[in-house]
């Protein structure tokens, strides 16, 4: 390069920091910044600026110097009364989000009283039958000024509609609702295994709800793309990121062949990572899958608005990474974790709490976990530089390595036909399956160290874990059946009937037919059964 070329680039480079300084005056805070003293001026260009494509360094010029993530604590178990005052605890101690967890039934579409769900209502999250339900979770919360996160997937489109019909009772527009729902069914078939519909149907839905919301919940993010259980099932850092963009591609492509623009929904889209236990290799993570995906979005979709290519994510602790053995330790574990998530630019985090292991949380450990969050955002200084592990030589050659070996598995995904084929084949479950059983190895053999567990070991602890109400199941039944019995079962029928119909009909959307049922009053068990008798139920096919 000629010096008059060095020259110019490095003018550019100048005045593009003049520009980023403008934006952090804006917060009102001393400029606090990376310095970029590289010489190859080249490289310095590639490195950019955050809030910059490819969004390397964040998604925000000032990113947390502006305002910190939203803090927002994962929660449900039993009823709807016991989580609300979950919820309702978090945000008075200082919780600036809230992040629905849902119970197994609930999620596979069954209601309470549905014989499947025998022994699992409201155990591992809160159960949601109806639009009563649903309503008495957010009683006493404003829904026009909290923003809601909900981990659910192939009743996606159910639960939503009930959200969105308490809003409006309670005199919000679904058009100023915050929040995200997660909607990812494909790391269902490959991961985690809460999926109802076979492979077609599903997707369906999920591009029906990027078109609805894009017309009626315009703030609303229409997915969350999940490499968190893909991680939880045992993929390297590598693997989570190709699998999830992988998954996201098929998605997108999905909504553009069912006759959507791409910037018409693709700002909408957000993401869901695990924040693992290698430090620098997590931050180096989370930077190499928001530059990647901005590429895919431009180079490989033509999206034209920057938005479109930004990738949002909220990052949970790795509770695979919790051990029942001394729980105290995991509070350290998800300290380091969560300080993972913030130098690699989260723009939500939630934090496991130490006693997970053993049982849902108990309120003195959820409060911990939040505590790990606020002391990270005002104690530690980190959200002092936008950027602070930008320009190491060790981050961003890690940065660099992630990316291309994530590209190569993104490559190989394409070859075979894309993400749904390649999960219809196995080949996604087997690599993670590889993963994870060369962990487990490492360990047995403490090639990898796991303190309390295979080194450092005694017997002590003073953690009480949670305890199950053995009660709820009994009092959610009860519930439902009088909501059943009370309820204008004609109309509810109809409504019903409506679904099936369109359901049948190619080209449909069929969220407008469930929000419908959803004020009829029918239950999430009602409506998923309406949809099971049109498209059928997914079975696994064994895969070697």
């Amino acid at each position: 390069m000629g010096m008059n070329e060095m020259g110019d680039v490095y003018q550019e480079i100048a005045d593009k920091r003049k520009k980023w300084e403008e934006n952090l005056k804006k917060a009102e805070k001393d400029i606090l910044f990376t310095p970029l003293d590289f010489s190859d001026a080249e490289y310095l260009k590639k490195l950019s600026f955050p809030g910059e494509y490819p969004y390397t360094r964040g998604v925000h010029p000032t990113m947390y110097r502006g305002r910190p993530w939203t803090m927002r604590q994962y929660a449900g178990f039993g009823d709807a009364e016991q989580t609300n005052a979950r919820f309702r605890y978090l945000l008075e101690q200082g919780q600036t989000g809230l992040s629905v967890a849902f119970d197994l039934p609930t999620q596979m579409g069954y209601d309470s009283d549905d014989p499947m769900s025998l022994g699992e209502v409201g155990r591992t999250g809160v159960a949601i039958d109806s639009v009563h339900d649903m309503e008495i979770l957010f009683n006493e919360i404003d829904l026009g000024r909290v923003s809601t996160s909900m981990t659910i997937n192939a009743p996606a489109a159910v639960l939503l509609a009930m959200y969105a019909a308490v809003a409006e009772k309670g005199g919000v527009s679904t058009e100023n609702l915050n929040g995200t729902i997660q909607n990812d069914i494909l790391k269902e078939y490959a991961a985690r295994g809460t999926y109802i519909f076979p492979v077609e149907p599903s997707i369906r839905i999920t591009t029906d709800i990027f078109k609805y919301c894009s017309k009626f919940m315009p703030k609303w993010n229409t997915i969350s793309i999940s490499g968190y259980h893909i991680r939880e099932a045992g993929s390297t850092a590598v693997q989570e990121v190709a699998f999830t963009l992988a998954n996201g591609i098929h998605y997108v492509q999905s909504a553009i062949e069912a006759g959507l623009d791409v910037d018409e929904f693709a700002g909408r889209l957000s993401f869901f990572f695990n924040a693992h236990n290698n430090f620098l290799e997590e931050v180096a993570k989370f930077r190499a899958a928001r530059r990647l995906w901005a590429k895919i979005m431009k180079e490989r979709f033509k999206a034209k608005s920057s938005r479109s290519c930004m990738m949002r994510y909220h990052v949970q602790t790795a509770g695979s990474m919790l051990t029942a053995q001394q729980p105290e330790n995991n509070t350290v574990r998800v300290a380091f974790q969560a300080l993972a998530a913030v130098l690699g630019g989260a723009q939500s985090i939630h934090t496991n709490s130490r006693d997970e292991a053993l049982s849902l949380p108990s309120e003195d450990s959820v409060t911990i976990a939040l505590r790990t969050q606020q002391i990270i955002a005002y104690e530690t200084g980190v959200t002092d530089s936008v950027d602070p592990l930008g320009g190491s030589y060790y981050i961003e050659t890690l940065t660099e390595r992630i990316e291309a070996e994530a590209q190569k598995y993104i490559e190989e995904i394409d070859r075979r036909g894309g993400a749904a084929k390649a999960i219809a084949e196995g080949y996604i479950q087997r690599e993670i399956a590889n993963s994870a059983y060369r962990w487990q190895q490492e360990v047995e053999a403490e090639k990898k160290v796991i303190v309390g567990v295979n080194k450092y070991i005694s017997e002590s602890t003073t953690v009480k874990p949670f305890r199950h109400d053995p009660q709820t199941e009994k009092k959610q039944i009860e519930k439902l059946r009088r909501y059943r019995r009370d309820r204008n079962q004609r109309g509810c029928g109809r409504t019903i009937d409506a679904l099936k119909r369109g359901a049948e009909k190619a080209g449909e959307n069929l969220m407008p037919l469930i929000y419908e049922c959803v004020r009829a009053e029918a239950t999430t068990g009602e409506i998923c059964a309406a949809l099971k008798d049109v498209f059928g139920e997914y079975r696994e096919s064994v895969v070697i």
